[in-house]
């Protein structure tokens, strides 16, 4: 699942050390790298249990502190890193095609019905559990988030980006159908493209006309030229409405991008 705060799926540490936020007239040195190493995708573990389980109160089974699935060993791990305190402040994982095949399957397969995107899943990465610490929630962050994807993508010759951008349940789910609501109107992908969740969000029974600003993350992807490609799934384990984001990497939207994408 991408993660944004209204939520995509977007990691931490192994024993964690209390962070010490950087002065506002300070920026933190970041950096992006992929995990070379079981004890750098713990940190990304540690990060994402911070903030699903403690911070958003998701009903996932932690071990240790840790986000773990079986998802986990398939992926590359992409890590934010400040270099002043060495702490992992942001991640996404990051499931290749070649991966998924072995992972039988991609993560939100077992939210959507992805038989539309088949023919695309030879050149299709899937990104997940994409979350920024609390204290890095900044347009930087997410700048060196997306400057790794856009290397990665580029280095394998990769052209698709799927992943659930998610929504909290928090209300019942109304800001998520009245979002959607507003979304669809100029994000919906075409119909080829279309995806259709197990276990649908009740949008009929639900408001659609709250106004409901649009989430920083998901707005990014926007942005960026990315489409929303069918109805939210509810997601009980995280109580989260979530729809998945489909971005061609050749509709990347250049005024936007220019700054990391090079």
């Amino acid at each position: 699942m991408f993660e944004s705060n209204l939520q995509p799926n977007v990691v931490l540490q192994t024993e964690t050390t209390p962070h010490h936020q950087a002065p506002l007239s300070q920026k933190p040195q970041l950096t992006v790298s992929l995990a070379s190493c079981a004890e750098e995708i713990a940190e990304a573990q540690r990060l994402r249990y911070q903030v699903f389980a403690e911070e958003m109160g998701a009903q996932i089974k932690g071990h240790h502190g840790l986000d773990v699935d079986g998802f986990d060993a398939f992926c590359d791990h992409l890590l934010v890193r400040d270099e002043s305190t060495q702490q992992v402040v942001g991640t996404y994982r990051i499931l290749s095609p070649m991966q998924a095949m072995l992972a039988g399957g991609y993560y939100s397969a077992g939210e959507f019905d992805l038989s539309r995107l088949a023919p695309l899943s030879d050149r299709t990465v899937e990104l997940g559990r994409a979350c920024v610490h609390a204290d890095y929630r900044t347009g930087g962050t997410i700048t060196m988030l997306w400057a790794g994807l856009a290397k990665y993508m580029r280095a394998h010759q990769y052209e698709y980006m799927i992943g659930c951008a998610s929504v909290s349940m928090h209300d019942g789910g109304h800001m998520a159908a009245s979002l959607f609501a507003s979304l669809r109107e100029d994000h919906l992908s075409p119909a080829e493209y279309r995806v259709f969740p197990h276990n649908a969000l009740p949008i009929d029974a639900l408001d659609q006309t709250l106004d409901v600003p649009c989430p920083p993350l998901i707005k990014g992807y926007l942005r960026l030229g990315a489409f929303i490609c069918g109805e939210p799934a509810w997601d009980p384990a995280f109580n989260t409405a979530d729809m998945l984001v489909l971005l061609p990497f050749s509709r990347i939207n250049p005024r936007y991008a220019a700054h990391f994408l090079k």
